[in-house]
């Protein structure tokens, strides 16, 4: 028996950022949306992306979420190489890895709450077997919304209609959820229900997420806050309350942060 010890490796990252670049209009005037970003999103974090209008957040997610072509550099999602991949492999990916959640809730009107929560599996020609089912049954348990599987989006309220959205992208255990101003729409008491939904999704149920948002009291429902200014991540922090993310914020835009 081999007397060397073992050493735990960390796990692999969901998200992985190298050296990435994102231009964007004319090689005489080109704009940089990204610009040499290295960062790593690992299993069961709940990251806020945040910064200024235009600082490059919103091509983040893009990016990682296989929707837009880096310049050059590298990104990685649940190991695999998306910058080498074509548009096929990156509707595969996206249909087997990652989920949505959009402030805009993207339900398909004429489908029941059930059958928009069961969409990713029609979609993906796959089969829900037992243990799938009891685990969206207690997804949908958890959200509230057992008694509201047969009703079509315009029979909820805005709030259900955002908590169908979190089960069908919680529903087939995606790598990463990807939550674009995920309560953008919704009054502030829906708000902080959903958000502690999506805290208690990755604290219990280890989904790795990654929220753009512009408010820092979504934000601080995360347990990462990273800032995007100029392209560039500016500040890389821990959990922090709303006041310590709006002060995160101000110094960022000043190029202080």
């Amino acid at each position: 028996m081999s007397n060397v010890r073992q050493i735990n490796q960390p796990p692999a990252p969901i998200v992985a950022f190298r050296d990435v670049h994102k231009l964007y209009g004319s090689a005489d005037n080109p704009v940089r949306a990204l610009n040499g970003v290295t960062v790593d999103i690992h299993p069961g974090d709940f990251t806020a992306i945040m910064g200024p209008s235009g600082s490059g957040k919103s091509t983040f997610m893009n990016l990682a979420a296989g929707l837009d072509d880096v310049t050059s550099g590298e990104v990685y999602v649940a190991g695999e190489p998306v910058h080498r991949m074509d548009d096929r492999g990156r509707t595969l990916l996206r249909r087997n890895h990652v989920g949505f959640i959009f402030q805009s809730f993207n339900l398909v009107p004429t489908l029941t709450a059930a059958e928009n929560i069961d969409l990713p599996f029609e979609l993906s020609g796959r089969h829900i077997d037992a243990a799938q089912r009891a685990w969206i049954d207690t997804v949908v348990a958890t959200l509230g919304l057992t008694n509201r599987l047969r009703h079509r989006p315009s029979q909820l309220s805005g709030g259900q209609q955002q908590r169908v959205a979190i089960a069908r992208a919680l529903a087939s255990r995606p790598a990463i959820i990807f939550a674009d101003e995920p309560t953008g729409n919704l009054d502030s008491r829906t708000s902080r229900e959903v958000l502690t939904l999506l805290r208690t999704a990755a604290a219990e149920y280890g989904q790795t997420i990654a929220m753009v948002s512009h408010d820092p009291v979504a934000a601080s429902y995360a347990d990462r806050v990273l800032v995007i200014a100029d392209g560039r991540i500016v500040a890389d922090r821990g959990r922090l309350n709303a006041e310590q993310i709006s002060e995160l914020l101000i110094g960022a835009e000043a190029g202080v942060a």
